[in-house]
């Protein structure tokens, strides 16, 4: 992947940079290898000693330099294993990563064979620990009883994976478990190893065997061997693009290729093997595991393996590149490497027979666990699916099928034995080298177990070998043998099967490319239009990296709500991402330089799609659409493997001294060095890559030149592209204390950065809604937006949580820490054994009534998580209780606490730990107190289903009412997700609790009672409801009576809420916070007409028509609001400067005020009379010459007045103009009632000539203001509407 670019700017021409051998030193001897965790109660054979690099060539490459320690551990990170000639001995082959900081990868593989031991010394030193190690068992088995130490044979037997088939068994294990010198051969490992720049591994896996097979065989290869290795290293040039070359090795010639400019990078490992080994399903969960930048590790015996996952899902990314730290095979010696707090694509080699349940990972609350061996994942809670994923399978599962592969289940069960892993298990499966390639390849169903058997026979039999080929000579064939035949990949020493083997390769290399086609599609597809929200803001390059931090890239709400509904859990987590962020910046600097090669691979793509599409309303749906090139790619391919492009020069005869590297059979001669050195002064090839690199050098200082100095330009790039990403590539060679505490303090560093970054971002986007509501701009954040924000920081809070942790409890970090603080607080309480003080219900004894305010307490609100049941884990109770704190504005407050018992923290973590950083550990806290600025509701709409307690308190006028009412009042409090129905308030008192599922956000209070007793009218001022849990309080105003000829006569009101501000918070805070929601309209307000009239706030006619405006605007703008962030609609009809009240100024305007009798009258007793008339006047006949829609329009509005007049509920006067408005609006005939109470007679004894409702013009422009609202589906709650039958 990205190692494609570093390979070829840095070295354009070789194919290869170093051939590397790994061995024993027999100068120093056996050094065990303390760092690859030593056990000395394992036999001596099994324990791990340390190896060197003892030869490379050349010695060092200018623009590669040689990582000495890097290579060696990778190349035997087991360090060196012994066997004798009664274990197992096959050759293994690996391939390996180095990633170095500044992100560009050299590839390694490794071919790794036993060679016997020849120096006296080793034998001896073994045949010492042998005696030892005995000694020591002797005496532990004496002391222990007879049962367990047959248990422990049992188990050791086990341990050396053997399994007794043959008679000899007792003797084979007699020799399996001890070593003596004087009896058996001893034999260690040793690698040879090439380092390339480019992956091409299926060329140097073959070029090794046949190294190998020269080695081993009978007869001398034709040429010394560094004529090969001279050849590969400096004559063997790098393919061109969209070429293939063919170069050769000691027994036969070996093709390899490179994809076009227009194609996908090159990518050698076998996919069908990693989609075998995990199944579709798996790999495509993992792969959005990558996608979302979690913690993945990678799980096997085998390293291959763990290479051919990791590098088939980093592969699999296009057009995007993993990020972040990237280590697939983790040396022992760098098992601290899991717990950075960053996210990583990891392998670890699993140890025989270690159960998974004993590995102790320091952090699990974000990872992704691949178990290779057992073809099976474990994957992060909240996890969104990649899009249309049935749909994808199945496209991957038919690709799969078309070559022959099963694609559901993994390889067959026997590889849980993981047969790749000789090198760490002796004696485990006795089965010759085709075998084991062949399950190396991954095509382990195709053969049965006879057929094994036959064919395992044949291979070692030397007679029927012979016999094979003289049938052979004579024309005959076996055809059975030869069908066994063509399964096994030919072996390097066989050059009768060539074709069958590049047959083999090309079928691969196809397979391969159409599987990452399907994947490549689905990213064009859902990125088709990405370049239209990508946000160009800097003139210059220069500008651009400076304010790069505070730049908005991409306009990330437009792309979502331009997005298919079912892809947004997806899409929303996606762009957050930095391989997201990374492929934006490269979009944007593709301006001033040249594009990234993927991504004008990728552009290329969409271009083209483009054409046969037209923008076509398909990229919009949700639709899967399949991938159309399948058959392109794959041809491409085999047409550069027929058609071979270049041939390198052949191998040929050095210059060397005669004499020295003495071909002996079995043993890997010691190569001339000084030949192997210096690579020739006068190749062509290298010559024309050199002189074009020098004339783009030259033009790339000339621009530079012009724009800005180099080096300062490289340190803004560098920063650039590492913005975000907490710490680039560890190095694996350092291992000095220094170096780890460095790396540890960059992690310290990375997540302040982080979370500097993400508090910003949520502030930012939060604030940017904010002003919306209040006037200004454009929203930038959706629901889902906050949701994913909201999910990330508390990932980040995990990975801080476990980050130098002294022992892991539990998979969630900060939980853990939370309940030993709880237990801690809990036994210090019971210590001073004070209880808490309990809050007293509040009589109606107390002068004053008011909300008793709310204790803040962290083990309060972790008793409230803890209580819920529907939370199972504890990643999901730690975020439940982020979101809770984070909502109650408690987040940074509750931390510091937390934090604040200093010796529970040393004791849970390690010096060098994020939370013992005293000036990062205040930073971090004070981002996050930044947070306490917005309203969050991120726990009550998330945990919908729980059961909350609320408090409710009535606070009555006093001056000018009894306090109390003989009568028998009741309250229903309803939310966004429901109501509480009815509660009876008990007599005599004004405050009550009670438990009621979640309702979200409060919207109304329906407040009534049954007008029984003497005392039986109310005036009450408001009444308060709260969350006993997230402490959110809400006032809804009321400021009327409730009582039969009083006021208007309503024994019940609808009251509309809103949330109240914690007295606490300061100005500042309440300068910045959400604006307040609506509420019900004040008292002033609506006492009557005739108080009104008598108040010197009139507004004039052009304040009632703005105030209609701005009300049905409000409307409007709910609407354009995606769905989940509307909020309640019942406040923009009913509330403060809603709709209704706007409505009743407009009626108010010019009413006359005669008071008759000293009786009050509404604007309900004008629609009374309005409806009297028209009812009569349609019995008359009156009505007879009006047109049919007149008439129906005249029948509804009577219908709709009955209804609500004839409702059992005992609404006041005002209380049904409200319903007629809300009623009207929700079916669309409130425009047509107006014109037809304008036109009764009432109109000239109720209102003045000067009234709004009798000027014709205003009349017609409020009609068609309101006809605006024709346009949306309006859906009355429950509480307004309870009752009315229509």
């Amino acid at each position: 992947m990205s190692g494609t670019s570093a390979g070829s700017a840095a070295a354009p021409c070789r194919f290869a940079h170093y051939f590397v051998i790994c061995g024993i030193d027999t100068e120093t001897g056996l050094e065990p290898d303390e760092l690859a965790g030593e056990n000395f109660e394992q036999s001596p054979l099994k324990r791990t000693f340390k190896s060197k690099v003892l030869a490379r060539y050349p010695e060092n490459v200018e623009w590669n330099p040689f990582d000495q320690d890097a290579v060696n551990m990778l190349c035997m990170p087991k360090g060196l294993s012994f066997r004798t000639q009664a274990d197992q001995r096959e050759p293994q082959f690996h391939s390996f990563i180095i990633t170095k900081e500044d992100g560009s990868r050299t590839y390694g593989f490794v071919h790794t064979f036993y060679e016997e031991v020849t120096s006296p010394q080793i034998c001896s030193a073994m045949q010492t620990l042998y005696q030892m190690h005995n000694a020591e068992q002797t005496n532990a088995a004496s002391s222990s009883s007879s049962s367990s130490s047959s248990m422990d044979s049992l188990a050791s037997s086990l341990d050396d994976g053997y399994s007794p088939t043959s008679s000899s068994s007792s003797s084979l294990s007699r020799a399996a478990g001890s070593y003596d010198s004087s009896r058996d051969t001893l034999y260690v490992s040793k690698a040879l190893c090439l380092i390339t720049p480019m992956p091409f591994m299926h060329a140097c896996r073959r070029f090794l065997a046949q190294m190998h097979s020269a080695v081993i065989a009978a007869t001398a290869p034709p040429l010394p061997l560094e004529s090969y290795v001279y050849n590969i290293l400096y004559e063997v040039p790098l393919p061109a693009l969209g070429r293939s070359l063919k170069f050769h090795g000691i027994y036969e010639s070996i093709v390899c290729q490179r994809p076009g400019p227009g194609e996908l990078p090159l990518a050698d490992f076998p996919l069908a093997e990693a989609f075998s080994l995990l199944g579709v399903e798996n790999l495509v969960q993992v792969f959005t595991c990558t996608l979302l930048e979690m913690q993945i590790l990678l799980y096997s015996q085998d390293y291959q393996r763990l290479m051919t996952v990791a590098e088939g899902i980093t592969t699999l990314l296009f057009p995007f590149q993993w990020q972040h730290v990237y280590v697939p095979i983790l040396p022992a010696s760098l098992l601290h490497f899991l717990d950075a707090p960053v996210p990583y694509l990891m392998g670890l080699q699993s140890k025989e027979g270690t159960d998974r349940s004993k590995l102790e990972l320091p952090q699990e609350a974000n990872l992704c666990f691949v178990d290779i061996d057992n073809h099976s994942i474990e994957l992060p809670e909240d996890f969104p699916q990649f899009p249309n994923k049935t749909e994808f399978i199945q496209e991957l599962t038919e690709v799969l099928l078309s070559f022959g592969f099963s694609a559901n289940t993994g390889a067959p069960p026997r590889t849980r034995s993981s047969p790749g892993s000789t090198s760490s298990t002796p004696g485990r499966e006795r089965k010759s080298a085709t075998l084991r390639q062949l399950e190396d390849d991954g095509r382990n169903g195709n053969l049965a177990g006879e057929e094994l058997v036959v064919l395992e026979l044949l291979q070692g039999n030397a007679t029927l070998e012979r016999l094979q080929a003289l049938t052979k000579r004579t024309g005959v064939t076996v055809a059975r043998v030869e069908a066994l035949r063509a399964g096994v990949k030919g072996q390097p020493t066989d050059g009768g099967n060539q074709t069958g083997g590049e047959e083999e390769e090309l079928r691969k290399a196809k397979l391969n490319v159409q599987l990452r086609e399907v994947f490549a599609s689905r990213f064009t597809t859902m990125f088709a239009d990405y370049e239209s929200f990508v946000i160009q803001s800097a003139p210059d390059l220069e500008s651009w990296l400076t304010n790069r931090e505070q730049m908005h890239n991409f306009d990330k709400a437009s792309f979502l709500s331009d997005q298919p509904e079912p892809y947004l859990p997806f899409l929303s987590h996606f762009i957050e991402t930095q391989m997201f962020a990374t492929f934006i910046d490269n979009k944007i600097m593709s301006q001033w330089e040249e594009k990234e090669p993927m991504l004008h691979v990728f552009d290329t793509r969409i271009d083209k799609a483009r054409l046969y599409n037209i923008r076509a309303p398909s990229l919009r749906s949700s639709c899967y659409q399949r991938c159309s090139i399948l058959k392109e790619s794959a041809q491409a391919i085999e047409q550069r493997l027929m058609k071979i492009d270049h041939t390198a020069i052949h191998p040929h005869l050095l210059d060397m001294k005669i004499g020295q590297g003495k071909y002996e059979q079995g043993f890997f001669p010691k190569l001339q060095t000084e030949v192997l050195n210096t690579g020739p002064s006068n190749n062509k090839w290298c010559h024309k890559a050199t002189t074009a690199q020098r004339r783009k050098d030259r033009h790339r200082q000339q621009t530079e030149h012009l724009t800005l100095d180099n080096d300062l330009k490289e340190k803004y790039m560098q920063e650039a592209r590492s913005l975000g990403k907490n710490l680039r590539q560890p190095k694996l060679s350092d291992l000095s204390p220094a170096v780890i505490a460095q790396t540890n303090w960059k992690f310290v560093e990375g997540l302040l950065k982080e979370c500097r970054m993400k508090t910003k971002r949520m502030l930012v986007e939060k604030m940017g809604r904010e002003a919306v509501e209040l006037g200004h701009g454009e929203a930038s954040i959706t629901g889902l937006e906050e949701n994913t924000l909201i999910a990330s920081l508390c990932d980040l809070l995990e990975r801080i949580w476990s980050h130098g942790l002294q022992v892991k409890q539990g998979k969630s970090a900060l939980w853990s820490h939370l309940l030993h603080y709880q237990a801690r607080e809990e036994m210090l309480a019971q210590q001073a054994d004070s209880p808490a003080p309990r809050f007293l219900e509040r009589r109606k004894s107390d002068s004053s009534i008011a909300m008793p305010s709310l204790r803040v307490s962290l083990i309060q609100d972790m008793r409230h998580i803890q209580s819920m049941s529907e939370i199972k884990t504890d990643v999901g109770r730690a975020r439940a209780w982020i979101r809770l704190s984070l909502e109650k504005k408690l987040l940074s407050q509750h931390l510091k606490q937390l934090l604040s018992r200093q010796a529970l923290t040393k004791k849970l973590y390690k010096r060098y730990a994020f939370l013992r950083c005293e000036e990062e550990k205040e930073q971090f806290l004070f981002h996050l107190l930044s947070l306490n600025a917005v309203d969050y509701f991120c726990f009550t709409s998330v945990f919908t289903t729980i059961m909350i307690p609320y408090r409710v308190i009535i606070i009555p006028i006093k001056k000018l009412s009894n306090a109390m009412t003989t009568s028998n009042p009741w309250v229903c409090v309803s939310g966004e997700l429901g109501d509480s129905g009815i509660m009876q308030i008990p007599k005599n008192v004004l405050e009550m609790t009670f438990d009621c599922q979640n309702l979200g956000k409060l919207t109304t209070v329906q407040l009534g009672h049954d007008n029984a007793g003497l005392l039986a009218k109310w005036l009450v001022d408001c009444v308060m409801v709260r969350n006993e849990i997230t402490g959110h309080t809400y006032r809804f105003p009321c400021g009327r009576w409730l009582g039969k000829g009083v006021d208007d006569g309503s024994l019940e009101r609808v009251l509309i809420g809103e949330l109240v501000l914690p007295s606490g918070e300061d100005d500042s805070a309440r300068a910045c916070r959400t604006p307040p929601l609506q509420r019900s309209p004040s008292q002033g307000r609506r006492i009557s007409i005739t108080s009104l009239t008598g108040r010197d706030t009139k507004l004039n006619s052009a304040q009632i028509q703005e105030g209609i405006g701005e009300a049905v605007n409000n409307i409007i703008k709910h609407f354009h609001k995606p769905e989940k962030e509307r909020g309640s609609l019942t406040v923009l009809l009913c509330g403060e400067n809603s709709l209704v009240a706007a409505l009743e100024q407009f009626f108010h305007h010019g009413f006359k005020s005669a008071r008759l009798f000293q009786k009050t009258v509404f604007v309900w007793d004008f629609v009374e009379k309005a409806v009297a008339y028209m009812e009569s006047a349609d019995q008359v006949g009156d009505l007879q010459e009006t047109t049919e829609a007149m008439k129906m329009t005249c029948q509804s509005l009577c219908h709709y007045f009955n209804a609500i007049n004839s409702t059992s509920r005992n609404i006041g006067k005002d209380g049904k103009f409200q319903l007629l408005v809300c009623l009207g609006a929700r079916d669309r005939l409130l425009p047509q009632w107006l014109p037809l109470l304008v036109e009764c007679p009432v109109i000239l004894q109720m209102y003045e000539d000067t009234a709004m409702l009798r000027d014709p013009s205003t009349l017609n422009t409020l009609i068609s203001v309101l006809e605006t609202l024709h346009d949306f589906s309006i859906t009355l709650e429950a509480s307004l509407v309870k009752g009315i039958n229509l």
